[in-house]
Formats: C-alpha cells, sequence, structure tokens
C-alpha cells in the first residue's frame, strides 16, 4: 500500500523537540555546537585555494559559539503555545500508535524511490524480496568475520604509500585519509520501487562513514566534471533540457510521422558492472580525452584509488556481513560516475555507430 505526500503542504513545527526533557534538549544543544564548531575550524583552518585561514584557537570562533548558543536555545527552549502544545502531543501519540501497529503486525513503512509517496507492506515481503535480489544478481558475498580493521589498514596503507613515492600530495592524503574515530561499515537498507509493478526493491549501501567515502568523494570531485564535459552531447540533464534538444530536433525539420520515440531502462545498473572491466573503461575514457593528469594524480593513481573503494565496499545487513564483488554501491559518490563512464563505452560501442548523424539519443 502506498500513501501519496506529495499533495499535502510541508510542516515543521517551531519547537520539535518541545516534549523532551529540558536536559535532554540542552545536551542536544551542546551536540548540536560541537558539531558545528567543528566542520567550521576545519573548513576556516583550511589554506588552500589561496583562501587565509583562521587559527582554531582564535577568538572569533568563541564569539560565534555563543551566538549561536544564544540562538539554538531559542529554538530549543522556548515555550510553545498551547495549541501548539496540544497539536504536538496529539501528534506524539498518532506517531506512537503508528509505531506500535507497525511492530504488532510485523510491517515496514518506507518511503518509496522517486516516487514521493509511503510505503507500507510486510516485513517477510521485503525480506523475500532481498534475498531473491541477492540471488539474482550474485553481487554479494556472505562474510564471516568482520572486515573492519583489514579495511582501514588498507585504505591507510595505500595512501601513505602513494604519498611516499610522490604520487598524491600531503593535503590529498589528508582528505582521503579515514578517521577511525568516525569510521563504522556501511549498511545496506532497501528502498520500494512502487512506479513498478511488483514493487520491486532498490538497495541502497550507507557509506557515510565508510572507510573509503572520503577516496570515493574525491575521486568522484576529480572526474564528474570531466564526465559531464565530454559527454554533454549525449547527457540529458533534466526535463527542460530535453525539450530543448527535442525543440531543436523539430525546428532542423527532422520530426516528421514516422518519427519513433524510444525509451529503455537498465535493470540493477550498479549490481551488473564488471569491477576490472569497469576499471579498464574508466582508463580508457581518460586516455582518450587526454586527462593523463588529473589533481597531480597519474591515471595509474586513479585506478588504484578506485580499486580499493569497488574492492573494499563490506557492509552490515540483518545481522550478516557481507562483501559486495559486482559493481559498486549505490550510495557511493563515486559509482554513479563510474557507472556513466561504463555506459559511455558502450554507447560508443552499441548504439551512437548505428545511429544517423541527425538523430537524437540521450540519456
Amino acid at each position: 500500500m502506498s500513501i501519496s505526500v506529495m499533495a499535502s503542504p510541508s510542516y515543521i513545527r517551531s519547537n520539535q523537540s518541545a516534549l523532551r526533557r529540558s536536559d535532554q534538549r540542552e545536551k542536544q544543544i551542546d551536540k548540536e555546537i560541537n558539531d558545528i564548531l567543528g566542520k567550521l575550524k576545519n573548513f576556516l583552518g583550511d589554506i588552500r585555494d589561496g583562501r587565509p585561514s583562521i587559527p582554531k584557537s582564535s577568538s572569533l570562533y568563541k564569539f560565534y559559539s555563543e551566538r549561536l548558543r544564544t540562538y539554538l536555545l531559542s529554538r530549543y527552549m522556548t515555550p510553545l503555545p498551547l495549541i501548539d502544545h496540544m497539536r504536538a502531543r496529539r501528534e506524539l501519540k498518532l506517531v506512537k500508535s503508528i509505531r506500535r501497529k507497525l511492530n504488532r503486525y510485523k510491517l515496514i513503512l518506507r518511503e518509496t524511490d522517486k516516487s514521493g509517496v509511503f510505503h507500507i507492506g510486510p516485513a517477510s515481503d521485503y525480506e523475500r524480496k532481498a534475498i531473491e535480489y541477492r540471488e539474482k544478481t550474485g553481487a554479494y558475498e556472505e562474510l564471516t568475520s568482520n572486515p573492519f580493521n583489514d579495511i582501514i589498514c588498507a585504505a591507510t596503507q595505500l595512501l601513505n604509500q602513494l604519498k611516499s613515492i610522490k604520487r598524491i600530495s600531503e593535503w590529498q592524503r589528508l582528505k582521503m585519509m579515514p578517521d577511525r574515530k568516525k569510521t563504522e561499515l556501511a549498511y545496506m537498507y532497501f528502498l520500494p520501487k512502487a512506479h513498478k509493478k511488483g514493487t520491486p526493491l532498490r538497495p541502497i549501501i550507507n557509506t557515510i562513514h565508510a572507510a573509503t567515502t572520503a577516496i570515493s568523494k574525491y575521486l568522484d570531485q576529480s572526474i564528474r566534471p570531466l564526465f559531464d564535459r565530454f559527454a554533454r552531447s549525449t547527457t540529458i540533464v533534466d526535463g527542460v533540457d530535453l525539450l530543448l534538444q527535442i525543440q531543436k530536433y523539430i525546428a532542423d525539420g527532422y520530426f516528421n510521422s514516422s518519427t519513433l520515440f524510444i525509451t529503455f531502462d537498465i535493470s540493477n545498473l550498479y549490481t551488473m558492472l564488471p569491477q576490472e572491466e569497469s576499471l579498464a573503461i574508466l582508463a580508457e575514457f581518460l586516455q582518450t580525452h587526454h586527462c593523463e593528469r588529473i589533481n597531480g594524480m597519474s591515471i595509474e593513481t586513479i585506478i588504484e584509488l578506485a580499486r580499493l573503494v569497488l574492492q573494499t565496499n563490506a557492509f552490515v545487513y540483518g545481522k550478516k556481513l557481507y562483501r559486495q564483488i559486482i559493481g559498486g554501491a549505490m550510495g557511493s559518490a563515486f559509482t554513479l560516475t563510474l557507472a556513466n563512464i561504463f555506459m559511455w563505452k558502450w554507447e560508443r560501442q552499441a548504439i551512437l555507430p548505428k545511429l544517423p548523424s541527425h538523430e537524437f539519443y540521450g540519456r
């Protein structure tokens, strides 16, 4: 069953923690201040790009912290008007009721993939589809031991080695280096595709705190702009871009009564990419467009880093440990770019050579 949220107005209370104890709210304020200040000091203390840095000992941070605390206190601690307080209690009661029913009937309530609705389904149905997905793709292998330490060591050793032989700079090493205190194994969850027949599941691997996330993000930041530039002629940015390209096609006189509009969908793209072949295609893409060095890194270095990201994608699902052996994690920044480059190769081989020069193709 799906519940649409598209037609409903957005609703966010001004004080979302009004029903919590004051000491709990104060702890939340302290946590948010420490988190914001930590990120701010790291960002403003970075002297790259010619921007002047602000030392972490600067009194400006204390001034900002006091102003921030004043603001957060007003947001967290200001009493609600009676009508809003009653509404908050009513909504809390409703949420608790929903949770009880989900637990009692063993249901899962989850936002769907792309459709903007919530989907309610039996937990057993989710698990059955998850098992079928793993068996169908063959993209995951179950592990018998926790690979966390091995992955941390592999990432650290590779980055230190590349720095020692001057294939990456010190700031690049620090940018990609995992912080052991903040690192944890990724975990998998599924989003239901309510817009497709049978409501299949899309696997998402949450890699926010994974050991190779910083490497994945840096590779994506370095390579994605190149792909966007070199593949622009076959890229549909959004609906407006598609309409503009169709308008040009019509204006050029190619549109007629026999014109066909054809769409296709690639199922499970992220779990069908052969890892080594994808890396070879990545190297070919960079060589084809004369990108022998990117941010000072050679193609060989980029491939080594990308291989580490792909081959150390371990995660938790349920109470079991898995590693992805085909493709990359949907949820990892670099995976989308790698998949696009893999498709670039396929398009050059299977689509574009057979397409008349005046015809329009985009993805």
